[in-house]
C-alpha cells in the first residue's frame, strides 16, 4: 500500500483526510477502553425494492445526526426516534465519511456481544458500508474499506474484524451475502482465521 494512498488515524481517533460530519450519537467508553475490534454494516436509506441498484442521497448523514427529514419517505417516521451513527460510512463511490472519533463510543452495534463479551459498542468501531444484503458491493467500497482497516490496525490493537450478524445472530444480517470477506487486505484475513497477524 503506497504511502500516498495510506490514511492516518490521529491521537483523538480522527481522521483528517476524510469529511467529517459530527454526530451527536456518542459517548466515552467507559473504563477507557481502546477499541480492539471493528464491525462492518450495511445501510441503505431509504430502503428500496431487493436488488435495487439506486443509491443516493444524504439521508443515512441525517439519520446520524438526527436530521431526517420524516415527510421525505413514508418509512422515515418510523426512523424519527431513533438515536444511531457509526464512526465510519463508506459510499458507494468510495467516499469516507466519519461521523464520531474512534476514540468515542458510537452507536452502531445494539445489542450484541462477542467470545463472552457483551455490548460491543463499548470496544469496536462501526463502518457503514453503503449498500444492502441484495445487491454487490463496489469495487472502490473495498479499497477505501482495506485503507480505513490498515490505518486502524496501525492506531488501535485491533484483534477482531466481524460482520454485524456475527456479533448480533438472528437480529442482524448485515453486511450481508454480497458482502466478499476475501476482497479484504490479507492481514485481515488471516486475524479471521487464526485469531492473531503474524508479524514476520
Amino acid at each position: 500500500m503506497s504511502d500516498k494512498n495510506a490514511l492516518v488515524i490521529d491521537a483523538q481517533g480522527v481522521c483528517s483526510a476524510v469529511r467529517q460530519v459530527p454526530s451527536p450519537n456518542c459517548d466515552v467508553r467507559p473504563n477507557e477502553n481502546v477499541p480492539d475490534m471493528v464491525v462492518i454494516h450495511n445501510i441503505h436509506l431509504p430502503p428500496g425494492e431487493p436488488g435495487t441498484m439506486a443509491f443516493s442521497g444524504d439521508a443515512i448523514e441525517r439519520l446520524f445526526t438526527n436530521c431526517l427529514d420524516i415527510d421525505a419517505h413514508e418509512c422515515f417516521a418510523e426512523l424519527s426516534n431513533l438515536r444511531v451513527s457509526a464512526h465510519f460510512l463508506i459510499r458507494r463511490d468510495g467516499e469516507i465519511v466519519q461521523f464520531v472519533p474512534c476514540n468515542l463510543r458510537a452507536w452502531h452495534a445494539g445489542v450484541s456481544s462477542w467470545q463472552g463479551r457483551e455490548r460491543c459498542n463499548d470496544f469496536s468501531i462501526g463502518i457503514e458500508l453503503e449498500g444492502s444484503d441484495f445487491v454487490p458491493f463496489e469495487a472502490i467500497q473495498y479499497v477505501q474499506l482495506n485503507l480505513l482497516l490498515n490505518a486502524l490496525q496501525a492506531r488501535y490493537p485491533i484483534a477482531h474484524v466481524v460482520g454485524h450478524s456475527e456479533i448480533a445472530p438472528g437480529r442482524k444480517t448485515d453486511p450481508g451475502p454480497f458482502f466478499v470477506w476475501e476482497n479484504l487486505m490479507s492481514s485481515v484475513l488471516e486475524l479471521r482465521q487464526t485469531g492473531y497477524i503474524s508479524r514476520s
